[in-house]
This record gives structure tokens, sequence and C-alpha cells, in this order.
């Protein structure tokens, strides 16, 4: 909970001072982003604890000048390994994606459910309530939940609409409880 706590401040920030300085953070954290997903060893070497500093430093660096980061970016990389807070760059990313989507006017949110794919009329009823609940364009992705029985779970940023069978069935044991703990 605390490492999201910061991860929202970092993304926060380096967000605004992008804006002030009239640069896509998003973008070029995006760049990033793939690379690392492209490499395991890149990744390895950025949040595992066996390398030092220094090591992280160099390729940092490296990263920025290949990748043509600003220096803004750069620097902010930089400081996430001196002060040792690079394995939180995941979840400022994450943080800063949600930050450009609200901007642009739109949200990112999944969709659960046990099947293999969403109906699509589902999909398009749940974006459209969804749309006029937080006021903004809603994209939705389906991902497979094995521990769903029935139903779906959508969760749009902090909003979550739980109609799978494990949580009603949950809601009927708590009522079932709360009445027994009425009575007596």
């Amino acid at each position: 909970m605390k490492e999201q706590v910061v991860a929202k401040i970092y993304a926060k920030s380096i967000t605004e001072l992008g804006e002030k300085n009239r640069l896509d953070v998003c973008e070029e954290l995006t760049r990033l982003q793939l690379c690392i997903n492209e490499s395991n060893h890149l990744e390895n070497l950025l949040f595992l604890e066996v390398f030092t500093i220094e090591e992280k430093r160099a390729v940092v660096e490296e990263l920025a000048k290949r990748l043509k980061l600003s220096t803004i970016v750069g620097g902010f990389l930089s400081y996430l390994v001196e002060q040792r807070r690079i394995g939180l760059f995941p979840l400022i990313y994450r943080d800063v994606v949600v930050i450009d989507d609200a901007k642009r006017g739109f949200m990112k949110g999944v969709i659960e459910g046990h099947d293999e794919e969403v109906d699509p009329a589902i999909q398009k009823r749940l974006e459209e309530f969804l749309k006029s609940k937080v006021g903004k364009n809603v994209e939705l992705v389906y991902e497979k939940n094995s521990e769903i029985t029935a139903g779906h779970r959508v969760t749009v940023g902090d909003l979550q609409l739980d109609a799978t069978l494990e949580n009603q069935l949950n809601k009927f044991k708590q009522d079932i409880i709360s009445s027994r703990n009425i009575r007596g």
C-alpha cells in the first residue's frame, strides 16, 4: 500500500514537471517500458538488488541516450536509482499512464470473468454505463479469471463493480451472520 502511495506521488510530480517543460513524459516512459519488456536482462539489472547503484546508473544513462529521453526524464530515472526506488518504476509508469489517459478524457479498465471472452454487447453496455458514471470514455479489456465461477467484475480506476457469484454469495453469508447477531 505504501509503495502505491509513493508511486502516485512520483507519477504526479514527474507529470507536472513534464507539463511545465512541455514534454510528453508518458510517451518517453512508454518507450522505456517497452524496452524493459523486451529484455529480461535489462529488467533484472534494473529491479534486482544484486546489481550496484553504479551499475544501474550507468545503464540508465545509456538508456536515456539511446532512447533520446529528455534530461528531465533521464534525471528522474537516475534519482530513482540513487534513492533505491527504481523498483517502483512499474507502479509509477502505470500511474503516469492513468494521469495521461484522464487528461485525454478517457479511462482504461478491466472486465474479469470465467469465460474465454466477454460478449461484445455486454462490454459495450458496461462501457456506456461507466461513461455515464465517471463522465469519461471508458476503454475496457477482458481478462479471464479462473477464480470467478460466474458473472463479471469490472475495475476502472478506484471504481469496482462486482457482479460475480462469489461476491453475491459472500454478501448473502454476511446478511445471515448479521441477522443472527441481531437476534441473538
